[in-house]
């Protein structure tokens, strides 16, 4: 058996977890999340633990096994403490605003860029550079942070552009004199 999808999973207080037509539903303080779950794989509950089984041993239902132990795992943690990025905008002229449920980002071109927020996530600006991604669901909050961060890669040279916080940009010598 896969060793990730051997544990159990134990469903912290407060928490309300339901297997029902294929689909796993986790309700939380924070929010709710749902997620389908395949056939080749059962789930289900036992003594305020998650349980997950796979069918046979095959090579797929190895991998689904695993995957969906550790899917259901964040969805845990995701609706009793969130998950947060934090993106750092590097540059001179470069910032971020909050308007609405939408991020106003200048990240040195001609025009400013309107980033609307999936439902699900919110966002918080700190001095003009730092942003804050926060939401219950792990792949979003990591999708959307993804996205701010394409805008405007780092750059190697002088750093300028669109970081995580504790991204370290390896960074190039650049032209030299003769």
């Amino acid at each position: 058996m896969s060793r990730v999808g051997r544990k159990e999973l134990p469903i912290p207080k407060g928490v309300d977890v339901k297997v029902a037509d294929g689909v796993v539903r986790v309700k939380g303080p924070k929010g709710e999340l749902s997620k389908a779950i395949h056939p080749d794989v059962s789930v289900s509950l036992d003594n305020g633990q998650v349980r997950v089984a796979r069918r046979s041993d095959e090579k797929f239902h190895r991998s689904l096994h695993g995957t969906l132990r550790n899917e259901i795992q964040n969805m845990l943690v995701g609706v009793t403490q969130g998950y947060a990025r934090v993106l750092e905008i590097i540059g001179v002229g470069y910032k971020a605003q909050l308007q609405g449920r939408s991020l106003l980002l200048n990240l040195g071109y001609t025009h400013q860029i309107d980033f609307p927020l999936p439902t699900g996530v919110d966002a918080a600006v700190e001095k003009q550079t730092i942003v804050t991604i926060r939401g219950v669901d792990k792949y979003l909050v990591g999708q959307t942070a993804a996205k701010i961060r394409a805008m405007r890669k780092p750059e190697p040279y002088k750093g300028k552009g669109v970081k995580y916080a504790g991204e370290h940009i390896i960074r190039k010598e650049g032209k030299t004199g003769k």
